[in-house]
């Protein structure tokens, strides 16, 4: 059976940043009360759609895996925040890539998005009808925030992250994952009354309501992590000390904490970039997974440890052993148009037509 070697990898990441300062001029919150509780000092406000970010990011690991668009054969893009829903997002990349005899799909799991495609994808790989794979997980959530509700306003961020997988015999990439939902819990976070279940017609539909039971969040999560990175390690004949870095997801400092210790690896191994980010959804492995590898954290032959949580809700773990090259083959010049103003003037509008629902 083939391997799916990640031989591409690259990040898309808004110019505008929003601080937990900025926040503050707004919310009744201030940076140690976000910081101390979730880890977050900082987030990216994207002015472009969550396919712009994908097509960038998509288009630096192209460049680091030295192929063209037009050498894949699948592009899946992870996401729960998609410009359109008819038709998916993944076929404006594959336009943008011109990556014209590639299929192209959403996938949505949520934050768990990007370990489901690239289980989804190592097995289309190993079926032997694919060569190059594009994984994306691209987030545009901040879309979705009323700016007036602290508990959710301060969590979450925008990005995208991408890597290409390449058909080879040696015995790299993903070499076991377990996938997971955990539906009983799937209203502790979530946005009801989205989609079909909308009322259409109704003049306030603008406004989402977004449930976030933060103490419930955890426990599941952590359940879920922890299990499924027990699962494949013991699938994997592997122990804690065999693990190299660990690439979770990036939804808040203590879970991550937790995580690691459940699984009795010391925390130093983990990669963390919360603090910058925030909670960028589907987008936040391949981001830190991008950022892991430029900081010299990745090294050839390493084996590498993911897990995430998210909406549904949806948990998952996998083993991914790294292969020889650390460093990209070419390098993209892509990048988002500059933004008109700073993260603050680009939420202007929404903050005030939030605030204004809010005193209603």
């Amino acid at each position: 059976m083939p391997f799916a070697e990640i031989t591409g990898w690259g990040k898309c990441l808004p110019q505008a940043e929003l601080t937990n300062n900025d926040l503050s001029t707004f919310i009744e919150t201030s940076d140690e009360w976000i910081s101390s509780r979730t880890g977050i000092s900082s987030r990216r406000i994207s002015h472009m759609n969550t396919s712009d970010m994908a097509a960038v990011a998509g288009k630096h690991s192209l460049a680091a895996a030295g192929i063209e668009g037009k050498d894949l054969d699948l592009i899946i893009v992870a996401t729960c925040s998609p410009d359109t829903l008819i038709p998916n997002i993944a076929s404006k990349v594959q336009l943008e890539l011109g990556a014209k005899k590639a299929a192209a799909f959403d996938l949505n799991a949520a934050c768990t998005g990007f370990l489901y495609s690239l289980e989804t994808a190592t097995r289309m790989i190993q079926s032997g009808n694919y060569q190059h794979a594009l994984v994306i997980g691209a987030e545009r959530l901040t879309w979705y925030l009323d700016w007036s509700k602290r508990d959710t306003a301060v969590l979450f961020g925008d990005g995208a992250g991408a890597v290409v997988l390449s058909k080879t015999d040696k015995e790299v990439g993903l070499l076991d994952a377990q996938l997971g939902c955990d539906s009983e819990g799937r209203d502790v976070l979530a946005i009801p009354e989205f989609g079909t279940a909308m009322s259409r017609f109704e003049q306030d539909n603008g406004y989402f309501d977004f449930n976030f039971v933060g103490r419930e969040i955890f426990k599941r999560a952590v359940k879920g992590m922890g299990l499924a990175a027990g699962t494949v390690l013991s699938r994997s004949s592997m122990t804690p000390e065999d693990i190299n870095v660990v690439i979770p997801h990036q939804a808040n400092k203590r879970i991550i904490e937790a995580l690691c210790d459940h699984a009795k690896i010391p925390l130093e191994k983990a990669f963390i970039n919360i603090h910058k980010y925030g909670n960028t959804s589907a987008a936040t492995i391949p981001i830190a997974l991008c950022e892991a590898v430029e900081e010299g954290r990745v090294q050839p032959n390493n084996t590498l440890l993911m897990a995430a949580f998210g909406a549904g809700l949806t948990w998952g773990a996998g083993v991914l052993r790294w292969g020889d090259r650390v460093t990209p083959i070419c390098k993209s010049e892509a990048v988002l148009p500059h933004p008109q103003s700073n993260a603050l003037g680009l939420l202007e509008e929404a903050i005030a037509l939030c605030k204004a629902n809010a005193e209603k």
